[in-house]
């Protein structure tokens, strides 16, 4: 039985008939995932750095409920509300961003976390997704202003974002971000010409960023010849997906999360596949590819290029995280320190992708008149 009749006409019962609730099913499986795989890696890692068991999981626990509030709230918002609250959280994260040069921690030689008492943000996770829905209302400027402004004003932005993540420095960042606004330009008209630019400009930055990254060429090294380095963390994530087989060893029964240092962040997929076996994994990475797909699948019925381009860069930001989290788990591609969403321990990250996700289910509602307007 529905929660509300179609005639409710309150803000819940207009969200409720008009957001898209296969969704939404999808993402609370995805969270309930990570929170049960959280319980089963993270007390090891705990114990390891001295604290209480359940240290990491009270953390998460905490975090969820803000996680959730914005992912409701956020998708009760009109398109035109959305771009309002990326270009006020872009300036916010961006500021924050810079930052971390002066007040930042650093961290395995990198500066990306600032410390506000117990609490550590990573500025970075919202700059993606407050940066991908300004980038979007640039491309799609038609009125009032030359179209060739908004999109100068996207590249200029573009090239200040990914120079503060490569100072930081954080190419795997950069990467996505690359990759997600080259996709929203493509979507947006980007001259046949600019595409072979961008693909050699692209190139030209991996060569670069090879030789004048140490930590660049040690994790590409080592991905292309495993005994150049240390390995220890792959390997031990490909005994997990060995060692679960089709079915998992059981809840709790799995190993690998007592030797892997981030078995609870960069590396739970392997302790998924070695409790819950290749079936949960095959099932995760389903519920991913089905958000994406469908989230695209209705945002191709709107008429508005601003949403298109938005909840399109949301999409493939949300899906390429996710596989480059898995890709590098399963030893497909280096390794790169990033999250699994929704599931990965992390305050930022959860706060940050629910973010996200709420924006691509506000700019995915079913929408008449003028509550669409932008």
């Amino acid at each position: 039985m529905n929660a509300f009749a179609r005639t409710d006409t309150s803000i819940l019962g207009r969200w409720w008939w008009t957001v898209d609730r296969w969704s939404i099913a999808a993402i609370a499986l995805l969270i309930a995932f990570g929170m049960m795989l959280t319980l089963a890696a993270s007390p090891p890692v705990a114990d390891r750095l001295g604290y209480e068991p359940f240290h990491f999981v009270r953390r998460q626990l905490g975090y969820l409920p803000l996680a959730l509030a914005v992912l409701f709230g956020v998708s009760l918002m009109s398109p035109r509300g959305i771009r309002r609250l990326a270009i006020a959280g872009f300036l916010v994260a961006l500021a924050a961003l810079a930052a971390t040069f002066v007040f930042g921690a650093e961290v395995k030689g990198a500066r990306r976390w600032l410390n506000l008492g117990s609490v550590s943000i990573q500025p970075s996770e919202f700059i993606k997704p407050t940066f991908i829905v300004v980038t979007a209302w640039l491309f799609s400027m038609r009125e009032g202003m030359a179209p060739e402004a908004g999109r100068n004003a996207a590249i200029a932005l573009y090239a200040l974002v990914v120079g503060l993540l490569l100072l930081q420095p954080d190419v795997g960042m950069a990467v996505v971000v690359s990759a997600v606004w080259f996709t929203q330009f493509f979507i947006a008209g980007l001259p046949l010409a600019w595409v072979g630019a961008f693909i050699a400009l692209g190139l030209a930055g991996a060569v670069g960023a090879y030789f004048a990254l140490p930590h660049v060429a040690s994790r590409v090294d080592r991905f292309l010849d495993p005994s150049s380095g240390d390995t220890y963390q792959v390997m031990r994530s490909m005994e997990a997906f060995m060692n679960g087989g089709a079915l998992g060893r059981g809840p709790g029964e799995g190993t690998v999360k007592a030797v892997l240092p981030d078995a609870h962040t960069d590396f739970i997929f392997a302790v998924a596949a070695e409790e819950f076996g290749l079936f949960a994994c095959l099932i995760i990475a389903g519920l991913f590819a089905f958000v994406v797909l469908r989230g695209i699948s209705r945002v191709m019925q709107d008429s508005s290029l601003f949403v298109m381009l938005a909840a399109t860069g949301l999409l493939v930001q949300f899906g390429l995280q996710a596989l480059i989290n898995m890709a590098s788990t399963l030893r497909l591609m280096p390794t790169k320190g990033m999250t699994l969403p929704f599931i990965s321990y992390g305050g930022s990250s959860l706060v940050a992708v629910a973010f996200g996700v709420g924006m691509v289910l506000a700019l995915t509602r079913r929408r008449v008149g003028q509550e669409g307007a932008v």
